[in-house]
């Protein structure tokens, strides 16, 4: 064997080597578990709980209940939710359990 095949052989190898390196860091990873998803870890508040806290800004506040939006809600307890509102612009966090009943209306 000449010294020119070696070095076309050895050229050819490691052409190899890095397409089967590129292959392998192609496969990907299975997802992971709901349960270990970070977006399942936080139960928000149901629809008719944040509308009962959209309701009660806008009493508070005296801003239309139209222009009040839900931006974001977790459970605190077993029978409390948080959510955050904005109310026109305005920061606002209320409190309501799973019964229905508003705790607090509060500025942020």
């Amino acid at each position: 064997m000449s010294a020119k095949c070696a070095v076309r052989r050895s050229i050819l190898a490691v052409a190899l080597g890095f397409m089967a390196q590129s292959l392998i860091a192609c496969v990907s990873t299975p997802p992971p578990a709901p349960e270990q998803m970070s977006r399942t870890q936080v139960e928000t508040a149901p629809a008719d709980l944040q509308l009962l806290c959209a309701n009660a800004v806008a009493k508070v506040s005296g801003v239309d209940s139209a222009k009040i939006l839900p931006v974001s809600s977790s459970k605190i307890d077993s029978k409390t939710y948080q959510v955050e509102l904005d109310a026109g612009g305005k920061k606002t966090s209320c409190l309501v359990d799973t019964e229905g009943n508003v705790k607090s209306v509060e500025p942020v």
